[in-house]
């Protein structure tokens, strides 16, 4: 099924350390080299399979942090080494997509991107595919940048939400606004409109038009860009640049930097069967459950009375639990981790209290 479209590329975006699953997504390992849902593929490979039927693996390239190349080596034993763009810090996914965009640049000036995060889940492969072809085929004639929308049938409060406006053609939008993670009370507002989608994630543009962006709105990478554009050859000295570009970068969201701001996004609807994996929360939801709806994963459990639970343990160890409803019960790299399944706050505030009180090697 691979497209014979010689100027689609993948960039695979795998930097992040999932604080969201800490426990047991750590700085160690962080969750896109761990197969959370018990396929033999961890979220990195099930991604690169993914694209893979649609872009040949010598236009994917994963960036992640510069400590994680030799897993990304290891997990995807396909992928061209110099596919692989580490980066020295983490400066968040502006700065990360900047660098991509223009690499894919100085190896192919009229090169299509898509920028994906590894933590969906797909349900319909074949119409994803065809949603992704359509998008890039889109964004390889107008110099706009192009998002995904998935319509949103519940009013969930840890989604973005995009607003579309008129539309430009079969199934493609010119978005109106964007809402990041809105209180419940609004996103229920949202969904009864008909008028908001939920933010995949998912983005497509022309290096050109997504550089062009960034040199308008983000000023400190326009910088960078610019001086990019006066090297002689910026793939001779990249890592010098690369660098440079991290040492003096913004700690800066794509969404934020760029999408929130220009007045160029599209959004294409895509019904393929999308979730997004984003926390224990909605793993549990994803997850095959026992007859009283408990989640164990790669665990060995005795429960009495339980129901409703998630329990996630390493190696042989074993769990009994009583009278327990609705917990979240995760152990990894020595830390344990016991608390209401559905509190994301909680989760959030342990994990800022170990580092504060315990140090940084519990993350």
């Amino acid at each position: 099924m691979i497209t014979n479209g010689k100027n689609n590329y993948c960039v695979i975006m795998a930097g992040g350390i999932g604080s969201r699953f800490w426990p047991r997504s750590n700085k160690r390992l962080p969750k896109q080299f761990l197969d959370f849902l018990g396929t033999g593929r961890t979220l990195l490979q099930t991604t690169y399979d993914r694209f893979s039927k649609i872009i040949p693996s010598e236009h994917i390239f994963v960036v992640t942090n510069a400590g994680y190349g030799d897993i990304v080596s290891q997990q995807l034993p396909g992928l061209p080494p110099e596919n692989i763009l580490k980066e020295p810090a983490n400066r968040n996914t502006a700065p990360a997509v900047a660098w991509a965009a223009y690499h894919l640049r100085a190896l192919n000036p009229e090169a299509c991107m898509v920028v994906t995060p590894t933590d969906q889940y797909i349900l319909k492969e074949d119409e994803f595919a065809e949603a992704i072809l359509r998008g890039l085929d889109y964004v390889s004639h107008v110099n706009h940048l192009l998002t995904v929308g998935i319509r949103a049938t519940y009013p969930e409060t840890n989604y973005g939400y995009i607003q579309v406006d008129e539309e430009l053609e079969g199934n493609i939008y010119r978005v109106k606004s964007f809402t990041e993670k809105p209180e419940l009370d609004f996103a229920e507002f949202f969904v009864e409109s008909g008028e908001f989608y939920w933010n995949s994630g998912l983005f497509l543009w022309n290096v050109n038009a997504i550089l062009e962006a960034m040199m308008h709105l983000v000023p400190d990478i326009a910088q960078l860009i610019a001086e990019a554009d006066a090297a002689p050859s910026f793939l001779k000295n990249e890592r010098e640049y690369v660098e440079r570009i991290y040492a003096s970068s913004p700690n800066i969201s794509l969404d934020y930097g760029v999408l929130e701001k220009s007045e160029h996004v599209d959004v294409l609807i895509g019904d393929f069967g999308w979730r997004d994996i984003g926390g224990w929360s909605t793993l549990y939801e994803m997850a095959p459950k026992d007859h009283a709806q408990n989640v164990v994963l790669e665990t060995r459990a005795l429960m009495y009375n339980c129901k409703n639970n998630l329990v996630s343990l390493p190696g042989n160890r074993v769990v009994a639990m009583k009278d327990l409803d609705g917990y979240l019960v995760v152990e990894e790299n020595g830390v344990l981790l016991i608390c209401r399944r559905d509190d994301v706050a909680a989760v959030r505030q342990f994990r800022n209290d170990v580092q504060m009180k315990m140090g940084d090697e519990y993350l």
